[in-house]
């Protein structure tokens, strides 16, 4: 242990020291032994614990450095002291300070000195005088030393100690003295300062991205930087700017990501730090093919991505929508999608038709997207699409035999009977033809031998297919039955019936209904619409007796006749009421539309019409029409008056039950109106409208003009006049009241300002009464003016002064006027 005395005082060096690190740690045991041999003795005695500690144990500075320490006391604790290495209680002062604040107290040394080394307590003491201390040990050194033999020793050298640093040696019995400069230079190993430890970049849009790194020490540090253990140098992808301190990567692709490592070197030393470029880059599917299987089997579609961070991928089925995550099954079990480190499968099992068509893959994250879509073939045997097998037709008529495959891949097709391939050299009535995907078999029966099986045969590379179809001997279809009448009046029967149960194997075109009077032996033939069921025999006489069958008929022909039904019609009778409808007609007339009607079997002969009106309840008005009329027209009647009306059909039998209708007149129209602007388009009737307005202004001032003297052609009067005016001599004007004007001719009137309480005098100095409100005029002065019509008129009682500016101004009675 070395130590240097000064003034009784030691300092003591722990670097020089190898025996102190051991007693502090013997010293530390012993303390933390008493501390819980203390802690037991309080608890037990039921006294309040307190504990205290220093944020620092042992602090070395130089002469001249400053340095503070924080004694923390957990408990409750009235006093908190610092004492010096001699025992003695530390006072505040300049140098040396005690400061507390609730359970902290902190010491501070300013400058310290040599002596201010030693040991310091602080010391906490509760209620009952109790105390605990904590000690921290200050060491204290001089940074220049001379040595014994006579070298300076410079303790924690920097920078600012860099300089000339003279040696001198004196001979003092010679008078003689030599020195040496010497200069001492000190190197500081570099430090890199705080730098963006990571950045982030989009690969593939032509980004730069610029790393910093700055350096302290001295000599200047060299920067380089350093990127998979190689040095990075300057060149198309790398750009070192401001002394290497600034690397810019340029156009930013994903193979940029990872650490590029500053290093900073000089004599003193090197030092370097880390800086990791994130390069995130947008997904894109690399990997995604069509697939073919077959039917029942087994496919997996792949789909690989790559970007930065690793997209997730989805899957979709654009035939349904339906949409499959990673980890997703279909309903049934057989899609499932897994996925891993940006690639994704989709697993079919026992595959289906259903499954083919398109599926579009997407892979997404949070910069971005990517979507392909590929397509999924199925291929499967032969399937035929009919499932109409029987064909019937007759002898020499034409039937076409229908062979609908759909298959993939496509399929050949071969039409054969009794293993004989069609059509064959030595069959002419027999033919094949090509409808699109269909072969089409031609059979023009010619004899019961034609009739029978043929074998439709479907090959493709997946397998086989064979459908029998058997040509039979058409028949005509069987009698319809359930013949009854379902309505029925005086000229006419709707008749129903139900479908035969055979159609003979041809359809049924349509059916045939024969119907006659009982007494006759003619039957009258009517042909239903299609296959409707319905038929409605028109034209009947009342109260007839009549027989009626139907038959069915196909492509061979007409079929047997069902059970006759016998009906009658009914009698003849008074007619229905009619159905009426209305609407207002041309001018005062109304028109009433008759609806066809129930004639009760004999035509109307005519139709009686009563009307009044409602309003006054007039006597009823009688007019008949003829029967064959479908309107009636009533005319004469009067504006917005609402009416009643009966309406009676009549036949040879009788008249109907009256049909009552009320309506009301429209309102009497705007006859000028509509004369007036019915020929005018919207433009024409905006300019009457302006025309209009412009006359009215016109009349109005007029109006103005003469009888209160104001307006536009009263101000267009008093302009002119007032240059006329202006003419006239000064005297005048004097006279008539107007403002006189300046001898050089200068347009500006003299105008005399007078309060209301200055008086006007005459000559004499008596007063001038100038008239008010209630004083009459008495011999105004009249000025004439002439009008373009040569007549003279009385100007408004009005003094106008001309000022320069041409306006017009009047006194207070004319603003009265």
């Amino acid at each position: 242990m070395q130590h240097t005395g000064t003034g009784g005082k030691l300092t003591y060096t722990l670097a020089q020291s190898p025996s102190l690190g051991t007693l502090s740690l013997h010293l530390l045991l012993i303390m933390k032994v008493s501390y819980f041999y203390l802690l037991g003795l309080l608890v037990s005695s039921g006294q309040a614990l307190m504990q205290v500690t220093i944020s620092l144990s042992k602090v070395e500075i130089s002469v001249g450095q400053s340095k503070y320490f924080t004694c923390t006391v957990i408990g409750e604790a009235d006093n908190i002291d610092w004492f010096n290495p001699q025992g003695e209680k530390i006072i505040s002062g300049q140098r040396v300070v005690v400061q507390r604040e609730g359970i902290r107290s902190w010491l501070t040394i300013y400058k310290a000195n040599v002596d201010d080394a030693g040991i310091y307590r602080c010391q906490a003491t509760d209620s009952k005088g109790h105390a605990q201390e904590a000690t921290v040990v200050l060491e204290i050194y001089r940074r220049f030393a001379m040595l014994p033999n006579n070298n300076l020793q410079i303790k924690n050298i920097s920078k600012r100690d860099e300089g000339i640093y003279r040696c001198e040696g004196r001979v003092e019995v010679r008078g003689e003295i030599d020195f040496r400069d010497i200069s001492v230079i000190v190197n500081v190993p570099p430090e890199i300062l705080a730098q963006q430890r990571s950045f982030n970049a989009t690969a593939d849009r032509l980004e730069d991205i610029t790393l910093f790194c700055r350096a302290t020490g001295s000599p200047k540090p060299y920067i380089t930087w350093h990127r998979n253990g190689k040095l990075v140098e300057e060149n198309e992808k790398y750009d070192l700017r401001e002394d290497n301190t600034e690397l810019t990567v340029k156009n930013i692709i994903s193979t940029d990501s990872g650490l590029y490592v500053c290093r900073a070197t000089n004599k003193a030393g090197f030092t370097e730090k880390q800086s990791f470029l994130q390069v995130f880059v947008q997904p894109h599917i690399v990997q995604l093919q069509n697939e073919t299987t077959i039917e029942h089997g087994h496919v997996t579609l792949t789909c690989e991505a790559e970007g930065e961070p690793i997209p997730e991928i989805t899957w979709k089925r654009s035939s349904d929508g339906m949409i499959f995550y990673d980890g997703d099954k279909s309903q049934d079990g057989r899609i499932e999608s897994t996925g891993h480190h940006g690639k994704s499968s989709l697993h079919i099992k026992s595959v289906m038709l259903s499954d083919a068509g398109r599926y579009d893959c997407e892979a997404a994250s949070r910069i971005g997207g990517h979507q392909k879509s590929m397509y999924l073939n199925i291929e499967y045997a032969p399937k035929f699409i009919s499932n109409q097998t029987i064909y019937y037709s007759w002898e020499n008529n034409p039937i076409n035999i229908s062979c609908d495959v759909t298959s993939n891949p496509p399929s050949s097709i071969y039409w054969s009977r009794d293993k004989l391939l069609l059509p064959a050299r030595n069959i002419t009535n027999i033919k094949t033809y090509r409808d699109g995907k269909r072969i089409l078999l031609e059979i023009t029966p010619l004899s019961d031998n034609d009739f029978g099986r043929y074998n439709c045969t479907a090959i493709n590379s997946i397998g086989s297919r064979i459908q029998e179809y058997i040509l039979t001997l058409a028949d005509v279809p069987s009698s319809p039955y359930g013949l009854r009448v379902i309505e029925l009046s005086q000229t006419y029967a709707k008749v129903f019936f139900n479908k035969p149960d055979s159609h003979g194997g041809v359809p049924i075109h349509h059916y045939q209904m024969d119907f006659k009077e009982v007494s006759s032996e003619i039957w009258k033939v009517v042909r239903s619409h299609g296959t409707q069921t319905i038929i409605v025999l028109g034209n009947l006489d009342a109260n007839t007796t009549y027989e009626v069958k139907v038959a069915a008929v196909n492509g061979k022909g007409k079929g047997e006749y069902s059970k006759t039904e016998i009906f009658q019609t009914l009698p003849v009778r008074e007619p229905s009421p009619p159905s009426i409808h209305g609407q207002p007609g041309g001018g005062k007339s109304f028109k009433l539309s008759i609806t066809k009607q129930d004639d009760g079997g004999a035509p109307i002969l005519n139709y009686v019409v009563k009307y009044r009106s409602k309003d006054k309840e007039d006597q009823w008005l009688e007019k008949k029409f003829l029967g064959n009329k479908d309107y009636i027209i009533l005319d004469h009647l009067q504006w917005n008056v609402g009416y009643e009306v009966h309406i009676i059909a009549t036949n040879r039998l009788g008249h109907s039950e009256p049909t009552v209708f009320e309506f009301l007149m429209p309102p009497k129209p705007n006859i000028i109106a509509d004369t007036l602007f019915s020929g005018l388009g919207v433009g024409a009737v905006i300019g009457l409208a302006v025309a209009a307005l412009l006359l009215v202004l016109v009349v109005t001032d007029v109006s103005c003009f003469f009888i209160r003297q104001c307006g536009l052609l009263m101000c267009i009067t008093r302009r002119i006049c007032g240059k006329k005016s202006g003419s006239s001599g000064k005297s005048k004007e004097l006279e008539e009241g107007k403002a006189a004007y300046l001898k050089d001719g200068s347009k500006e009137p003299i105008v005399e300002m007078r309060t209301e309480d200055e008086r006007v005098t005459n000559h004499d100095g008596s007063p001038v009464n100038e008239p008010n409100e209630t004083t009459p005029l008495t011999e105004p002065e009249k000025l004439l003016l002439k009008e373009e019509n040569g007549k003279e008129a009385l100007s408004a009682e009005a003094i106008e002064i001309k000022i320069s500016n041409d306006i017009i101004q009047t006194t207070e009675s004319d603003s009265k006027a």
